[in-house]
């Protein structure tokens, strides 16, 4: 097909679709379903610990960990395959084979068992850096097919269908999991039971069936999952250019020419101030909100007194969906107030709502607490993701190697959350509270405020 002139409705479109293949993963994998599915792994253990890698971990901490190797292993490759990316003028190759590893790395958690963790947690890892790898390329993207003008809201929009998408299908894996006899799992119990056994056998057998069926539910969901992401990036595929190749052949000079444009980035950087000074307080508030995100239903699940096992599960899915829900409004409501206030100023008002629900979270016991704090989490989420991504968008100066900027920019954030993770998983594992090591991060808050106050109006 024809390429597409930068700017146009279709182009635009296309590529906000890909936030409604892969956002799946994030809601389902990363913040609902399989949390809930990990730790269910546990329901037999009071300490909940399990041995990994010659080491006895407390199962959160473990989970935060893999979750952090991951983001470093990201933050390496990423300029890496930026820099053969840019040369061979084909990113959409590589946005295509991460989204590949991820959705079969989805897929494979249908296998996840604590009697396999290592092959378990491989799955786990490639979900993960599938996700993240494909995002490197991604918004790379942005400033190719969209002017300064229209990066704001496309960036936003992207984020809503993401959340709208999302949400339709963890909407059909939670009906799954609720009722997994509607979908044609099995939750009867013998006869002979039925027959001869009390009144109170039969009930705790009928629980323990539908529990059964209930985890087998969410190991369909993980393949679900990896069906949407790969299947709905089609489109997104079909209408992204391909690019511009350099031509000739890869050499070890290409491969590590990623690196090399990182480095003339952080030089580049010294002569553009706003950019360095807003990069550096991305670097610390991505930082805690990254791990909020991805350890906030695990959070729920440990620090929360749901009652019993269906309870718990309905409560977190429920506080996900009340999240993505809220979240939409909050991307747009955020758009509106960057056009009015500024993008800066607006993220400073984010950020200063993040710091507070840090306190409150310490505090929460109840599931009503819990369903507060995710309204509000939906309402700074997508804000401060969409409009951090643009924020930064803008602020580029003129030039055609967008993709060393953004792995920059992606190089940045992972290094973050890998600090961020550590910090937290450290905290968790020593002092056997997540409490605490959520508290902590208001640290980062605070100083993400300072530092994006420091970020001059204009270009200097």
């Amino acid at each position: 097909m024809n390429q597409l002139q930068k700017g146009s409705k279709k182009l635009l479109n296309a590529w906000a679709f890909y936030d409604w293949a892969n956002s799946v993963y994030t809601l389902t994998i990363a913040s609902s379903i399989f949390p809930i599915f990990y730790s269910a792994l546990f329901v037999s253990q009071v300490e909940k610990n399990v041995s990994a890698f010659g080491m006895v971990f407390k199962s959160t901490a473990l989970i935060t960990y893999v979750t952090a190797f991951t983001f470093l292993i990201v933050a390496i490759l990423s300029p890496i395959l930026s820099g053969i990316a840019d040369y061979v003028g084909n990113k959409k190759t590589f946005m295509k084979f991460f989204c590949y590893v991820g959705g079969l790395g989805c897929i494979g958690l249908y296998w996840f068992s604590l009697e396999s963790i290592h092959t378990s947690l491989l799955f786990y890892f490639m979900g993960l850096i599938g996700y993240w790898g494909s995002l490197v390329f991604y918004n790379s993207y942005l400033p190719d097919i969209a002017f300064p003008e229209q990066q704001d809201r496309i960036s936003a929009k992207g984020f809503s269908m993401g959340y709208l998408g999302s949400v339709l299908l963890l909407v059909l894996n939670l009906a799954m999991v609720m009722y997994p006899n509607w979908f044609g799992f099995d939750i009867s119990i013998s006869k002979t039971l039925l027959e001869t056994g009390t009144e109170t056998e039969i009930t705790d057998a009928l629980q323990t069936a539908k529990n059964s069926a209930s985890f087998a539910a969410m190991r369909i969901s993980f393949i679900t999952v990896g069906l949407w992401w790969i299947i709905f990036s089609q489109y997104t595929f079909y209408i992204l250019p391909k690019g511009v190749s350099k031509g000739g052949k890869v050499t070890k000079d290409v491969v590590f020419n990623g690196l090399k444009e990182l480095k003339q980035v952080w030089l580049q950087l010294n002569q553009n101030l706003r950019l360095k000074r807003y990069l550096v307080a991305f670097f610390v508030f991505s930082m805690a909100v990254q791990t909020i995100m991805l350890v906030a239903v695990y959070f729920g699940e440990e620090e929360i007194a749901w009652g019993d096992a269906d309870a718990k599960t309905f409560g977190l899915i429920s506080s996900i969906l009340i999240i993505q829900v809220v979240a939409i409004l909050g991307a747009f409501l955020t758009s509106r107030a960057s056009t009015k206030f500024g993008n800066i100023k607006t993220l400073i008002v984010i950020n200063f709502f993040w710091m507070l629900l840090c306190f409150y979270a310490y505090f929460m016991e109840t599931p009503f607490q819990f369903y507060i704090a995710a309204g509000f989490v939906g309402l700074v989420m997508g804000g401060v993701q969409s409009l951090a991504r643009s924020t930064y968008s803008k602020f580029l100066p003129e030039t055609e190697d967008t993709t060393s900027y953004f792995s920059f920019y992606d190089v940045a954030e992972k290094i973050g959350i890998v600090i961020g993770m550590v910090i937290f998983a450290t905290i968790d594992q020593v002092t056997g509270s997540m409490r605490n090591a959520i508290l902590f991060l208001v640290v980062f808050f605070v100083a993400g405020i300072a530092l994006l106050f420091r970020v001059p109006k204009a270009k200097i």
